[in-house]
């Protein structure tokens, strides 16, 4: 190790009752070896004598960098009994709050960083603190909160998504402010769309389209799989099947010109040559493959009538992984 010598201004320490006795540096921190001593005071309890105890256990309070190195004070504090009443108090410094081991000074930092576009985790991480402290230190923030409109901008993640839980928040709103809600955007649960309908009764519900894509997605995958299985895993069929089923699940319209070399069908070929190739193997996967693909187009295109109407034509038709889904 290498020592350093000490300056109490320097590292941002104030108090005259600590006594800085050793600073070093080592390959990750710069450590202060120091203690906290000053006459004993009267009793917070019964106003009697104290008198010096001992020194307690060293308390490890983090401060701020140091020339960019992270910084550490061991700090002993002295004890004082009183003589009266024999109760114990611990010496008390500006640094730190009473019964806390992280410096006033990484507190305030902790606020400044707060306001400022830095998620917790690297607050925590640039200032060696857990997460948990800028946690709490976030959770003692209080804001002005207006409840005669509601804000077109994001304002609030709730602890869970309990019905009770939406439902309490929005009820903090009046009637008068929630009947002014054209739209809610919002997955496929249908538990959430009757809560909806009576916080927002004027409000349409629209779907969010990424559920709707992944929900037809799911459909044709639980598909192409059952189809897979009725083949020997062996053969070429659940081979080509198996392989390239990311090929299968994308939209075609998007799917690359460039060639490839697959090793399931040992030859060169596109991703399209690739489903072509596959497709002849089952007439039922083609006529699913056919209709996914239809749906994706109808819906990437907002042809309302054409999706619905194709939905409406194969719902009795379908297996019952669409028939869910429809």
């Amino acid at each position: 190790m290498r020592l350093i010598k000490n300056n109490t201004e320097l590292i941002g320490i104030k108090d005259q009752n600590i006594k800085i006795s050793l600073v070093f540096e080592t390959d990750t921190h710069i450590e202060i070896q120091a203690k906290l001593d000053y006459p004993a005071p009267s009793c917070p309890h019964c106003q009697g004598k104290m008198i010096k105890y001992d020194f307690q256990k060293p308390s490890k309070i983090p401060l701020l960098e140091q020339v960019g190195t992270p910084t550490l004070l061991r700090l002993k504090k002295h004890h004082f009994q009183c003589k009266s009443c024999r109760s114990v108090t611990v010496a008390e410094t500006s640094i730190v709050e009473k019964n806390h081991q992280i410096s006033n000074l990484v507190r305030q930092k902790v606020t400044q960083l707060l306001t400022e576009k830095v998620s917790l985790t690297d607050i925590a991480r640039r200032l060696r603190v857990s997460t948990s402290t800028v946690y709490r230190k976030l959770d003692q923030f209080t804001f002005k909160k207006h409840y005669d409109k509601l804000p077109n901008e994001l304002i609030i993640i709730l602890d869970n998504r309990h019905q009770t839980t939406i439902r309490n928040y929005f009820l903090k709103y009046p009637l008068k402010v929630r009947q002014q809600v054209q739209f809610i955007t919002m997955d496929m649960s249908g538990a959430y769309i009757p809560l909806a309908h009576k916080l927002f009764p004027n409000a349409k519900i629209v779907l969010d389209r990424f559920h709707i894509i992944q929900h037809l997605g799911r459909a044709f995958l639980k598909t192409r799989i059952a189809i897979m299985n009725q083949f020997d895993k062996k053969s070429l069929p659940y081979r080509a099947l198996k392989n390239h089923w990311r090929l299968f699940q994308k939209d075609r319209c998007k799917l690359s010109l460039n060639s490839f070399y697959s090793k399931t069908f040992r030859q060169t070929l596109a991703p399209h040559e690739v489903i072509a190739k596959t497709l002849v193997f089952s007439k039922e996967l083609t006529d699913y493959y056919t209709l996914y693909q239809l749906l994706l187009f109808h819906f990437q295109e907002k042809r309302v009538g054409e999706f619905f109407d194709l939905i409406e034509e194969n719902r009795s038709k379908v297996n019952h992984y669409f028939q869910t889904v429809f």
